[in-house]
């Protein structure tokens, strides 16, 4: 096969669609020749983007991988080589996405190291929160805890609970009402 710019025995388009199907049989050579033919330009091109070498190697790395995972459902409606661009260019924006947010939290930790030491701080007291909660609902009846994990835990409208427990939506007002007042009482240390 031929490599760089020497002549093909195809038009451009023709070898594309060439490869591309003997890629969707699992041919490990169509891919090498994919690969080849075009990573040297594509990483080029991710480096304009992203001003780091690496980077722009692992872009290029991750489109090919992603070409050759998606290989038997690959439908590519323009010509090979510019949906290699545009997956290339996408993927390296996504990559300057992700390293200006790196940036600005590292930028926000170094300016105000207290902020997240309360998150830590904050963490640590919602998993306490969150045992002696599990601990509250394991003592109150179980009429009241199971409309509150319903409501709670799985995300359940009042009426969808009714339907679920085979009562009306009044009585899993009054029994939420209930668990509410119960676990206000069980868990009053916790609650400003």
């Amino acid at each position: 096969m031929c490599k760089g710019s020497c002549s093909m025995p195809y038009p451009e388009a023709k070898y594309e669609n060439i490869l591309l199907d003997r890629l969707r049989k699992d041919d490990r050579h169509a891919f090498t020749i994919l690969f080849s033919r075009y990573y040297k330009d594509l990483v080029t091109f991710s480096l304009a983007i992203l001003q780091d070498q690496q980077l722009a190697e692992e872009v290029v790395q991750e489109v090919f991988l992603k070409v050759w995972e998606s290989r038997y459902s690959l439908e590519i409606q323009v010509s090979l080589r510019s949906y290699l661009l545009k997956s290339v260019q996408n993927r390296s924006i996504d990559c300057l996405r992700h390293l200006e947010i790196r940036q600005k939290y590292m930028e926000m930790a170094h300016e105000s190291p207290g902020l997240y030491a309360r998150d830590t701080d904050n963490y640590i007291l919602h998993s306490e929160l969150a045992a002696h909660l599990l601990k509250a609902l394991n003592i109150i009846p179980e009429v009241y805890s199971e409309v509150f994990r319903m409501s709670r835990t799985e995300g359940l409208q009042y009426r969808d609970i009714a339907a679920k427990l085979g009562v009306s939506e009044r009585t899993v007002e009054v029994r939420m009402s209930k668990a509410l007042q119960l676990l206000r009482v069980l868990l009053k240390d916790f609650l400003s």
